[in-house]
């Protein structure tokens, strides 16, 4: 918990959390817009590059380069999002890739 100078800061933080969640809740009920969005999905399901592109090659889709999708475009594509992807579904995939640096996600 942040540093907090009386009751009436501590209340105003605490509200500021529950509508980050509550926004991000809501973003991970909703349906992908785009393909890129499903693929963001399936990572923050997932929690992996590797299992991500097993899904994306299993519905046949290559990159742009035209081979076959690999991990290194799921993690580009985290890295560098796209114009069809929602800042929201990319902030909750980068916080993903975050927490699985600190070794906070087990699968």
């Amino acid at each position: 918990m942040k540093p907090y100078s009386d009751i009436d800061e501590l209340i105003e933080m605490l509200t500021s959390e529950i509508e980050s969640l509550t926004n991000k809740i809501t973003t991970l009920k909703q349906e992908p817009q785009s393909f890129n969005e499903q693929i963001l999905f399936k990572y923050i399901d997932t929690g992996s590059t590797g299992k991500t592109k097993d899904f994306v090659r299993s519905l046949g889709v290559k990159a742009e380069r035209g081979s076959f999708f690999s991990s290194g475009d799921v993690s580009k594509l985290i890295k560098d999002g796209a114009d069809d992807v929602s800042p929201e579904l990319l902030d909750i995939a980068r916080k993903v890739v975050s927490m699985k640096k600190k070794g906070g996600m087990h699968r």
